[in-house]
């Protein structure tokens, strides 16, 4: 099995990824002050959600009467339980549902252009994001988030207690169009062949799309996509892949192949 190689950058404070497909994914990792600004906006808006929560209790509670007799003892009885089991699921599940949802993302994190992605450079999945934020009361030990801070400063990775229990980073998001993967020494260097000048500019478009976000897709939806992209090739080209070569290692050559010819230089 082969695993990951990672380097950090210690002067731009950037991780370089080697993935096991040999493509090398450079991500600016993100610093202390980012990820606090990002949590500063989500905790601001768990709390606003505390206080629509206690409303809404003390509305239902003050209009009680206005409710059918035999709907009643439904407010009384539950609205203190329903309430705390509110508060139970905005504490525990907000960071974890919104980083399930937006692939790594929060509405602060969005804010601040932040993203948590796996140190293989693949999004996270459901476990992960529930693991990582776990132990976010952890972090908060003794107080004013004195573990998390000093488990970032101490981490080559700036990573936080949750980051280190289930192998994930925090970085920078990049646009689609600021990505560069580094092509693998082991793509095809063979001149251009004449049957991909049948591919078109938008069919280029397409392959280096899916090249450039790969890491983001989960695995199941990654290998579909490149399965379909690559019979797609085929069909208009004729060109097939190499036995065991990878339907990834195969876009890559052909992708490089119609950069280098003449047309689209």
């Amino acid at each position: 099995m082969s695993f990951p190689d990672q380097s950090k950058d210690q002067t731009d404070d950037r991780i370089k990824i080697d993935t096991p497909e040999q493509i090398s994914l450079e991500f600016p990792l993100a610093g202390i002050g980012s990820r606090f600004m990002g949590l500063a906006v989500d905790t601001l808006l768990q709390f606003l959600l505390y206080l629509a929560g206690i409303f809404a209790m003390i509305g239902i509670a003050k209009y009680v009467s206005f409710l059918p007799s035999w709907f009643a003892w439904l407010p009384q009885a539950w609205a203190p339980p329903l309430l705390v089991l509110f508060l139970f699921c905005i504490y525990w599940g907000y960071f974890a549902f919104f980083e399930i949802i937006w692939k790594g993302q929060t509405p602060g994190k969005r804010l601040a252009g932040i993203r948590v992605i796996k140190n293989s450079g693949r999004a996270i999945n459901v476990y992960e994001a529930i693991g990582r934020n776990l132990l976010r009361v952890v972090d908060w030990l003794p107080g004013m988030y004195i573990a998390g801070v000093v488990s970032m400063m101490i981490s080559r990775q700036n990573q936080r207690l949750g980051d280190h229990l289930v192998g994930s980073i925090v970085v920078h998001d990049k646009r689609a169009e600021e990505i560069r993967p580094e092509w693998s020494s082991s793509a095809d260097q063979a001149s251009s062949n004449l049957e991909l000048m049948k591919i078109t500019p938008e069919e280029l478009v397409l392959i280096e799309t899916y090249l450039q976000r790969r890491h983001t897709l989960d695995v199941g939806v990654r290998d579909a996509t490149a399965l379909k992209i690559a019979a797609r090739v085929t069909a208009k080209t004729g060109i097939e892949r190499s036995p065991g070569q990878t339907e990834d290692d195969f876009l890559e050559s052909i992708a490089k192949r119609v950069r280098d010819s003449v047309r689209f230089r």
